[in-house]
């Protein structure tokens, strides 16, 4: 896998025409485009046929959680949309887990998402969770590797922890990336894209630092330089 292979890119737009946009000029500079709720709620499965038009891999981030029988059923139409991979959340438990598996039958790829990046502890703890972060990102990352997922979402603080206790085929996808300088916006807990890299991310969720930048195609180069030096020998 190169490095720009590693990279997705979040496309967090309402705006058709924007997302389109950003489709033609990431066009092989990204190994996928991440549709998240606000697109697909607006645009549902016609918008998103139409950015993997433009030749893309779809990484369909909906997080699906809920009993059993309907993340199956969700998990089944996704599959039916031709994404290559997509999110459920952990916390569902062990069957819902099972269930998306059977469901996907090896495609589309299923991620679980952990815990979000933009919860600390204090937000955890707000929440009844008593435990710090990282222990309830292992709890449940082992919940989804036993359950036969293909990886799991993590924050990057917590990649290092996982590769070391967790199967090398079982995938770490990491959001949260700023490439040097950037801002973290509403990131709580967030690394560089040679940090995560370096910890043990498989692949990368960079949003803003590429589709708001004046050249999105050159920042999305210059994060996957980023990566291919923190690879390096």
């Amino acid at each position: 896998m190169n490095a720009s292979d590693r990279i997705i890119c979040a496309i967090d737009t309402s705006d058709l025409e924007e997302a389109l946009l950003l489709a033609e000029l990431l066009s092989g500079e990204v190994g996928a485009l991440k549709i998240g709720k606000e697109f697909f709620t607006a645009h549902g499965p016609a918008g998103l046929g139409r950015v993997a038009e433009r030749n893309h891999r779809i990484f369909l981030d909906l997080k699906f959680h809920d009993i059993p029988n309907t993340v199956a059923g969700a998990v089944r139409s996704a599959a039916a949309l031709g994404c290559w991979m997509l999110t459920v959340h952990a916390s569902g438990g062990g069957e819902m887990l099972k269930a998306a598996v059977d469901a996907a039958a090896g495609s589309p790829r299923i991620f679980a998402v952990t815990v979000l990046t933009s919860l600390d502890d204090r937000d955890l703890a707000a929440v009844g969770q008593s435990a710090p972060a990282a222990d309830q990102v292992m709890r449940l990352a082992r919940l989804a590797e036993s359950a036969g997922l293909d990886g799991a979402v993590c924050s990057p603080r917590e990649a290092a922890m996982l590769r070391s206790a967790l199967p090398a085929e079982f995938e770490l996808v990491v959001p949260g990336v700023r490439p040097f300088r950037a801002d973290a916006g509403d990131q709580k807990r967030a690394a560089t894209p040679g940090e995560a890299v370096a910890a043990g991310a498989d692949r990368l969720v960079v949003g803003r630092p590429i589709t708001r930048s004046d050249d999105p195609a050159g920042a999305a180069r210059r994060i996957a330089s980023e990566i291919a030096e923190a690879l390096a020998p």
